[in-house]
C-alpha cells in the first residue's frame, strides 16, 4: 500500500484544470518542463540558502510538483499526446526533481552528507527499477512502500517539521537511515513483480 494507490481520485480532483489547460493548448511537455524547472530553482534556491525555516516551501514544492506530473500523463493520456520525448521527459524529470529537491537537505548544519547522497542514488536506483519493469511487462513498475508520491510526503513532512523545531536537524540523519533500507525494499518489490509478471 503506497500513496500510488490513491492517485485515481487525486487525478479526478484535478480533472477540470485538466480540460482548461487542454482547451488552451497546453502540452504535456510542457507541464513536464514546467515542474522540472520549479524543481531545480527551487533546490537551488534550497541550497543556496540552507535555512531551516525555508524548508517549510518544501512541501509546498512538492505538491506542486505532483500535482504537475499528474497533469502532464492525464494530458497526455485523455487527449492522445502521448510522444517518445515525453516519456523520455517524464522519467529524466522526476530523476532530476528528486535529485534538486533532496540535495539541499546535506546543506543544513548536523546532517550526514553521505546520507543523502545514498539516498538520492537509491531514489534513482527505485525510478531505474520501474522502468525496467516497464520494459519486460509493459507496465511501470509503482510498488512500494517508498515510491515517488511516498517519498515527497516523507521529505516535504520532514522539511516542515525543521522549519518548526530547527533545533533537532540531527533526526534529519535518523530520516535518511530509515529511508535508505526502504528504498532498497522498494527497488525488489518492483523487480520481483516484473519477474512474477515474466514468469522468470
Amino acid at each position: 500500500m503506497t500513496l500510488y494507490d490513491i492517485k485515481p481520485q487525486f487525478q479526478n480532483l484535478l480533472r477540470p484544470l485538466v480540460l482548461k489547460l487542454h482547451q488552451r493548448g497546453v502540452t504535456p511537455n510542457q507541464v513536464t518542463l514546467t515542474a522540472l524547472a520549479m524543481s531545480v530553482i527551487a533546490g537551488v534556491l534550497l541550497s543556496a540558502f540552507p535555512c531551516p525555516l525555508l524548508f517549510l516551501s518544501l512541501g509546498v514544492f512538492l505538491t506542486v510538483r505532483m500535482a504537475l506530473n499528474a497533469l502532464d500523463g492525464m494530458l497526455a493520456r485523455e487527449f492522445n499526446q502521448q510522444t517518445r520525448t515525453g516519456a523520455i521527459l517524464n522519467e529524466v524529470g522526476d530523476i532530476l526533481s528528486d535529485v534538486s529537491l533532496y540535495l539541499p537537505f546535506a546543506f543544513l548544519p548536523d546532517v550526514s552528507l553521505w546520507w543523502v547522497i545514498l539516498v538520492l542514488f537509491l531514489s534513482c536506483l527505485t525510478e531505474f527499477c520501474a522502468v525496467v519493469s516497464q520494459t519486460l511487462t509493459g507496465q511501470r513498475g509503482n510498488g512500494g512502500p517508498l515510491g515517488k508520491s511516498d517519498r515527497a510526503l516523507l521529505f516535504g513532512t520532514t522539511g516542515l517539521g525543521i522549519a518548526l523545531w530547527p533545533q533537532y536537524l540531527f533526526i534529519i540523519n535518523i530520516v535518511f537511515i530509515i529511508a535508505a533500507p526502504l528504498l532498497v525494499w522498494t527497488c525488489i518489490n518492483r523487480c520481483r513483480g516484473a519477474m512474477v509478471a515474466k514468469n522468470v
